[in-house]
């Protein structure tokens, strides 16, 4: 574990019910078919965006990307497809452990899912896994009109659990993740994954930070167990 930063909101919070989960950099091992994704939509699009690019301005949030690639909106739904086509040719595996630490926080959590991947992709991925009913709550781009960083989708996970924030804890990759947890007073942890967002990560301070997803059960029991 690289740090553990615990706040006073953190340790006066209500006892832990639900661990809420990003999906790609978090449970997915999913970069390199993100970025070849992308750099061929790029080029199909006639931007000249390679990986370094992506890698320097990557956020989960595309339209972000599309606005910095310069990219006119009328395009964007072009772009999708163009996008989908090619991450169709890939087929990203779990991150090493994933499944392992979910069968076990599933035994004392209830589990969800907040993501800014599409409804169809990740529910096939989730049904290719086995996964379908791992997760109490599902949230997706779709589900709500605003996008991470906004609080939004994890607004909604809590509501479709019935939860209070400071019930649950959300773990995530990316700063919008962290932002969006704080955003809504959940607090976060972060996983620093595949994805190049390292720096931004531990900018926008999460509570936890750990260098895998295996380190998440020994974390949450030690964050748990831990009395003011």
């Amino acid at each position: 574990m690289l740090r553990r930063r615990i706040h006073s909101r953190i340790l006066h919070r209500a006892p832990l019910s639900a661990v809420l989960f990003d999906w790609d950099g978090t449970l997915l091992d999913s970069f390199r078919a993100d970025s070849y994704a992308y750099v061929q939509m790029f080029r199909a699009m006639g931007i000249a965006w390679g990986e370094e690019e992506l890698r320097r301005h990557y956020s989960p949030n595309w339209h972000h990307l599309y606005l910095l690639a310069g990219l006119p909106q009328e395009r964007w739904e072009e772009a999708d497809r163009i996008w989908r086509k090619h991450y169709a040719e890939t087929q990203p595996e779990l991150l090493p452990g994933a499944r392992e630490v979910l069968n076990r926080l599933a035994r004392r959590y209830t589990l969800a899912l907040v993501t800014s991947g599409s409804r169809d992709r990740v529910q096939r991925q989730l049904q290719r896994f086995g996964m379908n009913q791992m997760f109490a709550a599902r949230v997706f781009a779709e589900s709500t009109r605003m996008r991470k960083p906004h609080p939004a989708p994890i607004q909604l996970a809590l509501q479709r659990l019935g939860l209070r924030p400071e019930s649950c804890a959300y773990v995530g990759d990316s700063a919008e993740d962290i932002c969006m947890s704080h955003r809504a007073r959940v607090p976060a942890i972060a996983v620093l994954g595949s994805f190049p967002t390292h720096e931004r990560v531990r900018a926008a301070r999460p509570e936890v930070t750990l260098r895998s997803i295996r380190e998440l059960p020994r974390a949450i029991d030690g964050w748990v167990d831990r009395k003011p």
